[in-house]
């Protein structure tokens, strides 16, 4: 569904992607992992287009986004959903004013419309009689939920995940790992994940990709990645702080 093509990003003449190439699958969910400061977030904000890269391409069914036209990315942002770290809520909205937001500013549903499809996508993530609730009033999990219920409002066809259980404890973590997968199988969406959990990775991934020092340098299936014999990935998935790191 999603070709990366050589991708390459640098700031201030440091290289932070240099070279990304990987395919993501329709109706998969892919993660991508990698230590902080690899160059994730950076990755992602490229494919929703949030930042423009030096060169390379990003191809969605055969179109570069990298050459769109704001008007055309703003058409194209609709096949996207997006569920930032901290859930990027609204502070001074309720629940149902923040999942409801996005068909507010883009469909010309009426109020009762709104609120009955807000209902339906917070029940859908395991949320019920919150919607007067405010964001302050929300545990992180909680927040995570909302924040993934206004990911999916727009029924979008791709939906990315910036670090989905950062500041969760284990057992929320691996529910949101289970609300993931609910939710995909569901919905039947491409899910996109960056993170530096592994725990949630295995979980929840039908294909890993590796990132180190701006390139992909490994990817496949869990079973896969758990047998790689590349030091960097084992370095990673075995959480060692030393130990020997290839140069690429």
């Amino acid at each position: 569904m999603i070709k990366i093509k050589n991708l390459k990003k640098s700031f201030k003449g440091k290289a932070v992607l240099n070279g990304v190439n990987l395919d993501i699958e329709e109706g998969k969910i892919t993660v991508i992992i990698g230590r902080s400061g690899e160059g994730k977030s950076v990755l992602m904000k490229h494919i929703i287009g949030l930042m423009a890269p030096d060169s390379g391409e990003i191809l969605l069914d055969g179109t570069d986004l990298t050459k769109l036209s704001e008007k055309e990315w703003n058409e194209a942002r609709r096949r996207f959903g997006m569920l930032f770290q901290g859930a990027a809520l609204f502070d001074s909205m309720t629940v149902a004013d923040n999942v409801g937001f996005p068909l507010k500013e883009h469909t010309g549903l009426d109020r009762n419309e709104i609120r009955g499809v807000v209902e339906e996508k917070l029940k859908r993530v395991g949320l019920v009689g919150v919607e007067e609730m405010m964001p302050a009033d929300l545990s992180g999990g909680m927040k995570k939920r909302v924040g993934l219920a206004r990911a999916i409002i727009m029924e979008p066809e791709i939906v990315l995940f910036d670090e989905p259980t950062t500041g969760l404890d284990p057992i929320m973590s691996d529910s949101i790992a289970k609300l993931m997968l609910d939710t995909q199988k569901q919905l039947k969406t491409t899910y996109i994940a960056i993170t530096h959990d592994i725990s949630l990775t295995y979980k929840t991934a039908d294909k890993i990709a590796m990132l180190h020092e701006g390139r992909i340098v490994e990817e496949g299936s869990c079973e896969a990645i758990k047998a790689s014999t590349n030091p960097v990935v084992r370095q990673f998935v075995e959480g060692r702080s030393t130990g020997p790191i290839a140069v690429y």
